[in-house]
């Protein structure tokens, strides 16, 4: 067997690792091209009858995440999604807490305690002439 010289091993090394180089690349590309995106998030949501939402109520929804409330015939919802990183606030008797970096929210959904900066969002209930609910995250 031949004895590998000092230049011929480092050609067969640099050759090596850009054929390595080449690959690793390569399937990078093929992962960026081949990428599927979530399904986007409904911006309508079906609430039910206005019956299920008595007056003065307060309901959570988590599959939304949304409190919706019924102020004297006035519904109003409020995004549970805390404005600060995203965390789903909890509910306590004073408002909401984010559970992730201590964010407080009055039961209007105003920032009580950083570190969020914005209020929750607010959302557009709208009452069918049939009494039925719908709930719209988008304007």
């Amino acid at each position: 067997m031949k004895e590998l010289s000092r230049r011929d091993f480092v050609k067969l090394s640099t050759h090596a690792l850009f054929g390595l180089s080449g690959l690793l690349g390569l399937g990078g590309l093929i992962r960026f091209f081949s990428y599927q995106s979530a399904p986007a998030k409904p911006t309508e949501y079906d609430l039910g009858q206005a019956s299920q939402y008595p007056a003065g109520s307060r309901i959570m929804r988590d599959d939304i995440p949304a409190v919706i409330e019924n102020k004297e015939g006035e519904f109003v919802a409020h995004s549970l999604i805390c404005t600060h990183l995203g965390c789903v606030v909890g509910e306590e008797k004073t408002g909401f807490v984010c559970p992730c970096h201590g964010s407080r929210y009055d039961a209007q959904g105003i920032v009580v305690e950083g570190p969020a900066q914005e209020s929750l969002k607010r959302f557009r209930v709208e009452m069918s002439e049939g009494q039925s609910l719908k709930l719209f995250t988008r304007e």
